[in-house]
Parts: C-alpha cells; structure tokens; sequence
C-alpha cells in the first residue's frame, strides 16, 4: 500500500453505532471488490449470503492474513478478526456476497 491509497469503510453501510460497538453490513455483487480498510478494532464477522469470498490484504499488513485468501462462505460462519489489518474482501463467487461485520470498540471482558 502506498501512501497516495485512500481507506474506506469495513463494510458499505453503516447500521449502527453506540459507544461499545459499530455494526456494518458488506455487500458485494459477484467480481466486486470492497475498499481497502483498516482495522481500527476487533471485530466480528458473520457471513449471510454469498458462495465464495477472497481477502485481499495489502503489502506488509499486519492482517490475519499475510496473502491473499480464498474460502467458500457458509451462512452464519462467523469469524474474529483481530485490529490491525489492512485489506479488502472480493466477491470472487457467482452470488451476491453478504455480511455483518460487528467492531468491538471496547475489549472484551476478561473471563471469569
């Protein structure tokens, strides 16, 4: 990523926001591409709809994933990403791509 890269938004519309936690949805039509994001905090997604889904992370991130990643989407697979990424999603399948993407601004709380 070069510094003349504009970031986006985790997700295409923002659903809701308190002071605890900002929930997006990410939809991507078949070959569409999201914008290149960072991770400003943990997060939680939650696939929908969709069949196939790659990410793409940008050169010397520190995201989960260090290349990029393809993987058949099932619905209601949930994910935890940790803060700190810098990468895009790509709807590499034949249907629409939908999720929910749940930012956790506060850290969770220790286990009892």
């Amino acid at each position: 990523m070069s510094k003349t890269d504009e970031l986006g938004d985790v997700g295409t519309t923002l659903l809701f926001e308190n002071d605890k936690v900002r929930i997006w949805e990410l939809s991507l039509a078949p070959g569409e591409r999201g914008a290149l994001h960072e991770h400003h905090y943990d997060n939680v997604l939650v696939q929908i709809e969709g069949d196939r889904v790659a990410v793409e992370p940008a050169p010397d991130t520190r995201s989960v994933y260090d290349q990029y990643f393809e993987a058949d989407i099932g619905r209601g697979n949930s994910l935890f990403v940790t803060k700190g990424g810098i990468e895009r999603a790509v709807n590499v399948g034949q249907k629409p791509y939908y999720e929910i993407i749940v930012e956790l601004k506060e850290a969770p709380s220790p286990s009892s």
